[in-house]
């Protein structure tokens, strides 16, 4: 079978998360993914982690389904490498500071001359114009920034961010998925275009209802825990045993069969406790009350009673759980990448599945500049002496 981008040709020049995750998406899809890196050095990735050898355990979650080159972009003969890469390539996927493509000669205007087919993916943390611009960002600034740290944390807590870099791989989706319609679009057009996402975008785009609310009534949506803000119960509970599960039980069904399996279901007859919105607009002792509850039972039989009513609910699973647990196992998420220092290292793989045209792993994370021969001979037919001297100069 043959997968779903196989054809497309893909320059990654991004580096950090949001770009190389981007750029991995396509290769998952079966893009030919050639990523440039800075001769000597690479990816700046390549370095941080907890894992010892060459490249370290953060350039593996992004950079599998990739092909690796070495290419000297201050260089004149590798910018003239690179323009000769560009009009071969379908894609070229960025995220450097808003005008440094523009400052090497490779801005959009420039790019589309050279290949008026290609789509350009620009991930920022602002944008690539406005006055905040230029600002550097990160994950995290983009989480502050864009009000979810705000809306993150305890009640009458501090903010705080995510326990993941969430911005980043849902730009990097956001981009993947721009990307796909833009090639999709040059189907009729036969005209390349750029997509631009930035960060603070990504991370304004998890805000739900709160900019409408603000707008409607000035309203400030604040923090609520895990407490679900337009239903109740939904929260985390601690049990017997000390252990913690999160319930989510608010509408009539769920509600009654809960009250059925824990044997309160006078409490129905409490106008408080009596419907959908009655319990929402007394959230606080709903949940003291469902706390209650959960308190004299352990977690386990929960989950069994909860899990067979068809309750929605989940214990508080450690990642040891995660890669345990039966389902992850029967979708075969958990996948092993290998590596010539590190070995096999097993990590999650693409969450999405296609029915005719498989997402698979197919190349292993590169080694810095493993396909640089590979590349310069296919691409632009370069023999082994022009190859030599390009590695003797210190061009690639």
């Amino acid at each position: 079978m043959t997968r779903a981008l196989e054809g497309i040709k893909v320059l990654d020049l991004a580096r950090y998360v949001a770009g190389p995750y981007c750029a991995q998406i396509l290769g998952d899809f079966g893009a030919d993914v050639v990523k440039i890196e800075k001769p000597e050095v690479g990816d700046v990735m390549r370095g941080p982690g907890a894992a010892p050898g060459d490249d370290r355990l953060y350039m593996l979650m992004y950079n599998r389904n990739k092909r690796s080159i070495t290419l000297d972009l201050r260089s004149d003969r590798g910018k003239e490498i690179l323009a000769a890469l560009i009009p071969q390539a379908d894609v070229l996927v960025e995220n450097f500071r808003p005008g440094t493509m523009e400052a090497m000669g490779f801005g959009w205007e420039q790019v589309s001359a050279l290949n008026p087919r290609l789509v350009m993916a620009r991930i920022s943390g602002f944008g690539q114009d406005g006055p905040w611009a230029k600002r550097p960002a990160f994950d995290a600034i983009a989480q502050a920034e864009g009000g979810l740290m705000h809306l993150t944390g305890d009640k009458d807590g501090e903010e705080t961010m995510f326990g993941s870099v969430v911005i980043d791989y849902s730009t990097g989706a956001n981009a993947a998925m721009g990307v796909m319609a833009a090639l999709h679009a040059r189907e009729r057009t036969g005209r390349g275009q750029v997509v631009d996402v930035p960060l603070l975008d990504t991370a304004m785009s998890f805000l739900m209802t709160a900019v409408a609310e603000h707008h409607r009534d000035g309203n400030v949506m604040g923090r609520m825990g895990n407490r679900d803000r337009y239903s109740a119960p939904a929260n985390t509970f601690r049990t017997r045993d000390g252990q913690r599960v999160h319930l989510m039980s608010a509408g009539v069904k769920h509600f009654n069969a809960l009250v059925k399996i824990l044997g309160e279901e006078e409490i129905l007859q409490d106008p408080r406790f009596a419907t959908p919105p009655d319990r929402l607009a007394n959230a606080d002792l709903v949940d003291e009350t469902v706390a209650g509850w959960f308190l004299r039972h352990d977690r386990d039989w929960l989950l069994e009673q909860l899990v067979a009513a068809e309750i929605p609910c989940a214990r508080m699973a450690t990642v040891a759980d995660v890669v345990d647990n039966p389902q992850v196992k029967h979708r075969g998420q958990i996948i092993d990448i290998k590596h010539p220092t590190l070995g096999v290292v097993k990590t999650q793989g693409n969450p999405i599945r296609l029915t005719d045209t498989p997402v698979e792993t197919y190349r292993d994370v590169p080694t810095l500049g493993q396909h640089t021969d590979e590349i310069l001979g296919g691409w632009l037919d370069m023999d082994e002496s022009e190859i030599a001297t390009l590695r003797d100069d210190g061009v690639v």
